[in-house]
């Protein structure tokens, strides 16, 4: 028996749509959903646990894959099947997160799984454009609590248009490429990067996004009205007590505005509020720490947060002291490692970053292998987040989702300004040796002047700058330069790294309802002036990119030959190109270019001296002669019937110098014009038709002799005696075809 299903399409503004389906698929999950655009469909399940954990976080796990089956492909490696995420589907897990978590009842203690699948691809369809609308659209049609549907959307803006949800092919003329993730009044997030746009063009783009992502909202209230939407769960609220909660907040609020006043390092900080806790518990008894000890954490919790924001509203001063504009202290370096191709040290209070800069050629290009995606990138930015950055011990199991999803922002906020010419595939790993505010954003910083330090042609510096918001509805205050205790605490956390020109990325997670786009403006604004003076620090460190590579960096230069080349040049087995490299230290790297039908040689090394011998070989072997240029060559051999010569400009090329084409003279023997070792020079007529051999002569570089009445006369002579001859051939020719005639005449 076929199920029930039930539908709701979304229609976009250009005629394209997106289709709500449920009650066919995956019914036993608590909610399930098929997203729909084009031939794209994503399949969203989720599910929720009856019985509570122990946990004192929202044990939420959020899982996004894209099949290879959808796309009709393989999965590449030895077990051909779907294993670990790759870094493409972490980051889309993240989008999504980011703005479902916040939406949970704080006291939801329930283990969730939120399960998003790419069953069918569609070239002209961005999958992850679609995750946020299916992952609320499931929830919607579960009995799991949430406060409201929310969607996200991809904002493009092509040819001074704005896109919503774009084709990868029209992604590649945008110069704002945003992913916006909203409820129905309120943006929550915002993840993008742009082509050095103004904060005002950015907030126009995500007014733009947000009006397309009310629609979806709507249709998903609607397909679970349609649907039949059981109630909302009941579960157990955590308990609260009011008389505790007084106690707490008198004994603490004032000591706690204090301590946030002091203007202390962190550790510091940390000391005094770990103090104050151990103060507040004393006041109780042991019986009720042990049955209140979790209300009490949380109530002193609260009046901590509560006291840090209010001290910033009220007096505009933060927990290191510092006034709501004014950024930490900066100090850089360049150069810091001796062997590394490029290196830079940010240091912004107690945040530092050490990046590294390697340069390769096109073999060491990340692939890119995925069922919606392949290719290569050639700049490719790698962060690294050890846990005694922030002074902890903890186990390491491999980089996590915070490393790949801060190294990607990272990546996006500079690789803009990599030049197209570029020759190298460009490496940038980001260290976090000290954290305690943004270090994504100290990791712009140091990429930039690590890549300047390497000798790679920035376009233009890039700097970063993390920014927060306080508000209580009435009053706010954007704070540059935010302290992780003040991203924890505070409204909004939003990440912007630019030129002095624009915007060049974004991160944004905003935490209260109804940001008016007016804050927004002005926080972007302030986050501008920040960055400048950021940037400014920069460039006295490093001011431009320096001329050349390091000495002991690698030197790439690339060469074009015609495709016919190849082969010579790689040899039988690779045995040429092979002895090549290992003669002249070089790495060699060779890639065709379909479109000019050419050979790309890269060549990669140290010693000069050895790129060149590689060049030189290069030229040997795609070298050409043209039909009458001159060339310089030198003998190499001495033959009995001329003398085979080598293209100075060419070693290795040969061509046979005939004897007859030394001397006007008569020459007898070769070695009377020409001897081993000689440099002369030679006209070349191209492949005679006689021979059919490729035809130099030194004759025809010489002048011609004036010759002798004598040698006219023999001359003449000659030539009668020839055209006598020539008469009696023919006079013999007629005869004998005259006896042919008569003789077929007789057999007839």
């Amino acid at each position: 028996m076929i199920p029930k299903t039930f539908n709701e399409v979304i229609e976009l503004e250009d005629g394209r749509t997106i289709s709500l389906e449920t009650g066919k698929l995956a019914k036993q999950a608590h909610g399930s959903v098929v997203v729909q655009m084009g031939n794209a469909m994503l399949l969203c399940t989720v599910v929720s646990s009856y019985t509570p954990t122990t946990m004192d976080f929202f044990p939420l796990t959020l899982d996004y894959r894209e099949k290879f089956a959808a796309a009709g492909r393989f999965p590449g490696g030895y077990f051909k099947r779907e294993a670990r995420p790759s870094s493409e589907e972490i980051l889309v897990m993240r989008l999504v997160d980011r703005v479902l978590r916040p939406l949970f009842p704080k006291d939801y203690k329930f283990e969730t799984q939120v399960m998003i699948q790419l069953m069918s691809h569609d070239d002209e369809v961005m999958p992850d454009a679609l995750a946020g609308l299916a992952a609320s659209a499931a929830i919607q049609l579960s009995d799991i609590p949430f406060e409201t549907p929310i969607s996200e959307v991809r904002v493009a803006r092509i040819n001074g248009e704005f896109v919503i949800n774009p084709s990868r092919t029209q992604l590649e003329d945008a110069d704002i490429d945003m992913m916006v993730g909203a409820s129905e009044d309120s943006v929550m997030m915002v993840e993008g990067e742009m082509d050095e746009c103004s904060e005002e063009e950015m907030a126009d783009a995500i007014k733009f996004a947000h009006e397309a992502i009310k629609v979806q909202c709507r249709a998903q209230v609607r397909l679970a009205e349609a649907f039949g939407k059981k109630p909302t769960r009941e579960y157990e609220t955590a308990r609260t007590n009011e008389e505790i909660q007084k106690k707490v907040h008198d004994a603490t609020y004032q000591k706690a505005y204090d301590i946030a006043k002091g203007g202390t390092s962190k550790k510091e900080r940390t000391d005094a509020f770990s103090e104050l806790k151990e103060e507040v518990k004393s006041l109780f008894t042991e019986e009720e720490l042990e049955e209140n000890g979790d209300l009490i954490s949380k109530y002193f919790a609260e009046s901590h947060k509560n006291a840090v924001r209010d001290l910033t509203l009220k007096e505009g001063i933060r927990l290191d002291g510092r006034k709501t504009t004014e950024i930490r202290p900066i100090w850089c370096e360049v150069g810091y490692l001796p062997s590394t191709h490029g290196s830079a040290i940010f240091t912004r209070g107690e945040t530092q970053a050490l990046a590294t800069v390697t340069l390769g050629t096109s073999r060491e290009a990340n692939q890119v292998d995925l069922p919606t995606q392949q290719g290569e990138e050639t700049f490719y930015l790698h962060y690294n987040f050890p846990p005694f950055s922030t002074g902890e011990a903890y186990p390491i199991r491999g980089t996590s989702r915070r490393e790949i999803g801060h190294g990607n922002l990272a990546q996006r906020a500079l690789k803009g300004m990599i030049p197209a010419d570029c020759p190298y595939t460009v490496r940038v790993v980001s260290e976090v040796l000290e954290s305690n505010g943004s270090s994504s954003m100290a990791t712009v910083c140091a990429g930039t002047m690590a890549l300047m330090d390497s000798g790679v042609q920035l376009k233009k510096p890039v700097s970063g700058i993390a920014m927060g918001l306080i508000s209580d509805g009435d009053n706010y205050a954007v704070l540059s330069d935010i302290l992780g205790d003040e991203d924890h605490l505070g409204d909004m956390d939003f990440k912007v790294t630019g030129t002095a020109d624009g915007i060049t990325a974004c991160q944004m997670d905003i935490k209260i309802k109804g940001l008016s786009y007016e804050i927004l403006v002005n926080a972007l604004k302030q986050a501008r002036d920040g960055r400048l003076h950021i940037l400014g620090k920069l460039t006295e460190t490093i001011s431009e990119p320096n001329e050349n590579v390091k000495p002991y960096a690698p030197k790439i230069i690339t060469r074009r030959i015609p495709n016919e080349f190849i082969g010579a040049l790689i040899g039988p087995g690779g045995k040429v190109i092979q002895e090549l490299q290992k003669e002249t230290k070089t790495e060699i790297v060779i890639n065709e270019d379909p479109v000019t039908e050419e050979g790309i040689v890269e060549i990669l090394g140290t010693d000069q001296a050895g790129i060149d011998k590689v060049l030189a070989k290069i030229d040997s072997i795609t070298f050409k002669p043209e039909k009458g240029s001159i060339y310089e060559v030198k003998v190499i051999k001495i033959l009995d019937f001329g003398a085979v010569v080598e293209y100075l400009d060419a070693p290795g090329n040969e061509v046979l110098l005939h004897i007859s084409e030394l001397a006007w003279d008569r020459t007898n023997n070769v070695t009377d014009v020409v001897n081993l070792g000689d440099v002369i020079d030679v006209k070349y007529f191209g492949i005679d038709p006689k021979t059919r051999k490729e035809k130099v002569s030194r004759k025809a570089l010489l002048p011609r002799p004036e010759r002798s009445e004598s040698d006219n006369r023999d001359r003449n002579r000659d030539s009668n005696r020839g055209d006598r001859g020539d008469r009696g051939n023919d006079r013999r020719d007629n005869r004998n075809r005259d006896n042919r005639n008569k003789g077929n005449k007789r057999e007839e």
